[in-house]
């Protein structure tokens, strides 16, 4: 009978651990599009019931080199809207200013944009899952 419950238990909490819920698709290490030459490895992970990005690495001309920007969170406060779509702010170091954000993300591949005017004005980049 012991035996019994002991496989039961442990067939349970597989089941539970199977049942736990997955990473979110903005979860990951991304590299951002060339802005003004440079490019950046972002890591996004949950921040509070977002998600939010810091700058790991920079890299111009090809190599890796030492940005002012690294450690500086450029995806702020992204609210998950559902089907792979996000809602919050943006952060452009090359001219340091901070925008209103929209996200989505298909696999790999995640388009963002910084939009002012309510979003009537937007500008886009095309960002690439590293992992």
């Amino acid at each position: 009978m012991k035996t019994g419950k002991f496989v039961l238990t442990l067939a349970m909490a597989a089941g539970l651990a199977g049942m736990a819920k997955a990473a979110d698709p903005i979860e990951g290490l991304w590299q951002t599009e060339p802005d003004d030459g440079a490019y950046a490895h972002v890591q996004i992970k949950p921040c509070g019931a977002a998600f939010c990005g810091t700058i790991v690495k920079s890299f111009k001309d090809g190599a890796a080199f030492a940005s002012p920007n690294v450690g500086k969170q450029i995806v702020i406060d992204m609210a998950p809207k559902g089907a792979g779509d996000y809602e919050g702010k943006v952060f452009r170091p090359s001219n340091g200013k901070t925008y209103m954000g929209k996200i989505a993300v298909a696999g790999a591949a995640m388009t963002m944009k910084g939009c002012v005017a309510g979003g009537l004005i937007c500008s886009k980049q095309a960002w690439t899952k590293l992992k």
